[in-house]
């Protein structure tokens, strides 16, 4: 019997374990190990920050849901990896051991790279709030109830070192529909700030038109834009930035004044991770070769956002690449593939597709991009934006969260999203 550690309860833990669970034989052991005792839907995170989600809609009770499916559950957070003995340290110092450890944590939210910047809620004493946990859309929603009676302006954006730019463009599309309708647009000057070289760059040198269309979009909706963008501090009420010109040099430098603001941090490996010898690049990120595994640890897989993937292309201002939906997933069904392969006595063969695939709500409309693969050159470069998206963002949010609560461990963005994008394709020609 093998004992397979799932650490991280998210949206590459959960469908881990699931799949896991599925595919193995019942003699073997799964665990999930998570820091809190619930999955979130983080996706739906900007709608929360506005109020159009609340937190009992996109967050899941991880136990029983794990626990029908024969899945064991551990409610606390990782304090040390010892690799090679095989065990996790436990916060309050209880010990877990493995066979195998699948490590899907997601990033660490390096706010602390920028003085001033994070929740002030996350004991930072920081100035800027933030949509990548719903602990910190909560509190973008606590003070957007005072700010809607006295507005002003707002920045949004993301920060160096961000991989992860959708949410921010999301962001600031669904905060410029929430205004509009609660007819306070006029009052609330929105600048969108970011360390991307163009509008569109979406950490992935852009996809077909992102570009044009995300650039015509925010002059539509009056949103003003930085880009080349190195935020340098932030002080109540004020973020400064150093704008770069495209050979790195400096262009203008910026002071911002605003009364709200929502700015991605950059991201790292979190900390008991991080620090496992050999097992990361010095941010963080686990090194992993074509199968998933840790090029140092043969019994140690990662997927998601912890694992290093190099920067599609150099940029003035660091950017890093991000980890979407699709890829995430195919990473999670190669390492239960290649598990079982492993303890059936088999080489390991199954490899991730590594393409990016998204749908960006736009407030009342949306945007989707299909980049086969991430890496140009592509075989598919695809960015088509229209109601249908806004309207798919929503199916597909339910349809997960239902997913999750059922067990269910069929790909779902093969299965639906690639196969409904296809027919849209088929559609327009």
């Amino acid at each position: 019997m093998a004992h397979i550690v799932i650490m991280g309860a998210g949206l590459g833990g959960m469908p881990a374990a699931y799949e896991a669970r599925a595919t193995l034989g019942k003699e073997h052991q799964v665990t999930v190990v998570n820091a809190v005792d619930y999955f979130q839907f983080v996706p739906s995170n900007p709608w929360v920050a506005v109020g159009w989600r609340k937190r009992e809609e996109v967050i899941l009770q991880v136990a029983p849901l794990l626990e029908r499916k024969g899945i064991a559950f551990v409610a606390k957070a990782v304090t040390q990896i010892d690799a090679d003995n095989s065990k996790l340290v436990l916060e309050g110092g209880d010990t877990l051991a493995y066979d195998y450890l699948v490590i899907t944590t997601g990033p660490k939210l390096s706010f602390d790279e920028v003085p001033g910047a994070g929740p002030a809620a996350s004991g930072g004493g920081g100035h800027t709030h933030s949509v990548c946990s719903v602990n910190h859309a909560e509190a973008f929603w606590a003070q957007y109830q005072d700010f809607v009676k006295d507005p002003g302006p707002v920045v949004i954006g993301a920060m160096p070192m961000a991989s992860c730019f959708g949410p921010a463009y999301e962001f600031a599309f669904i905060l410029d529909t929430d205004l509009r309708r609660r007819k306070l647009r006029h009052k609330v000057p929105i600048t969108f700030v970011t360390s991307e070289p163009y509008i569109g760059h979406l950490g992935l040198g852009g996809v077909g038109d992102s570009k044009s269309m995300l650039e015509s979009d925010m002059r539509g909706h009056d949103i003003k834009w930085i880009t080349n963008a190195k935020t340098t501090k932030v002080e109540a009420g004020k973020l400064f930035a150093t704008q770069l010109d495209d050979l790195g040099n400096v262009f203008k430098e910026h002071e911002l004044p605003f009364k709200m603001a929502m700015m991605l941090p950059a991201f790292k490996g979190v900390d008991a991770v991080a620090a496992v010898p050999r097992l990361c690049n010095p941010r963080g990120f686990v090194l992993i070769d074509e199968f998933q595994r840790s090029k140092a640890y043969k019994n140690i897989f990662s997927a998601g956002v912890c694992v290093a993937i190099p920067p599609v292309e150099a940029t003035p201002v660091p950017t890093g690449a991000p980890k979407t939906g699709y890829m995430i997933e195919t990473m999670v069904t190669a390492i239960v593939h290649n598990i079982a392969d492993e303890l059936k006595g088999n080489t390991p063969n199954t490899k991730a597709t590594w393409n990016a695939i998204c749908l960006a709500d736009m407030g009342d409309t949306g945007a989707a991009f299909v980049a086969l693969p991430q890496i140009p050159p592509r075989n598919v470069n695809w960015f088509k934006k229209g109601k249908w998206v806004h309207l798919a963002k929503i199916a597909f949010e339910k349809y997960f969260m239902r997913k999750m609560k059922s067990g269910n461990s069929e790909p779902i963005y093969e299965k639906y999203v690639l196969k409904a994008l296809g027919i849209v394709r088929l559609a327009e020609k």
